[in-house]
């Protein structure tokens, strides 16, 4: 899935990315689960919520962990502060084109499902394994 694009990444590294990747996952599918029984609106909501941040993060993933050299950290310093510039212009112009076409979003819905997937996981991800 991302191994071959993270063959930069040391092992350890690799399954922390991973780990941390399918806990946003499954946080956005149980936000929408527990959106579900408010209607169609706050569904399609935290979908869009929860979808943009899996985008925006997998998109910056990719980015930043493919292989670099250890000789050049320069290099892998400006692919994180562009791979963040990228997330933000993603995210924001997705928010912004789903603003645009759909008429009846809702905004806790949208906002709470971005927000727990983008920061819930990150503590479960960063815990050992046993």
């Amino acid at each position: 899935m991302i191994s071959g694009s993270t063959r930069g990444l040391g092992p350890r590294d690799r399954a922390q990315l991973r780990r941390l990747l399918l806990w946003q996952v499954a946080f956005g599918v149980a936000a929408i689960v527990l959106a579900s029984p408010f209607g169609d609106t706050a569904l399609k909501s935290a979908a869009i919520g929860a979808g943009v941040c899996l985008l925006a993060n997998w998109v910056f993933a990719l980015r930043v962990f493919r292989r670099y050299r250890a000789q050049a950290p320069t290099e892998l310093a400006l692919r994180i502060y562009s791979a963040e510039i990228i997330k933000i212009v993603l995210i924001l112009g997705l928010f912004g084109l789903a603003f645009a076409t759909l008429a009846d979003l809702n905004l806790p819905a949208l906002l709470s499902t971005y927000f727990a997937v983008q920061v819930l996981p990150a503590l479960f991800a960063s815990r050992p394994t046993q």
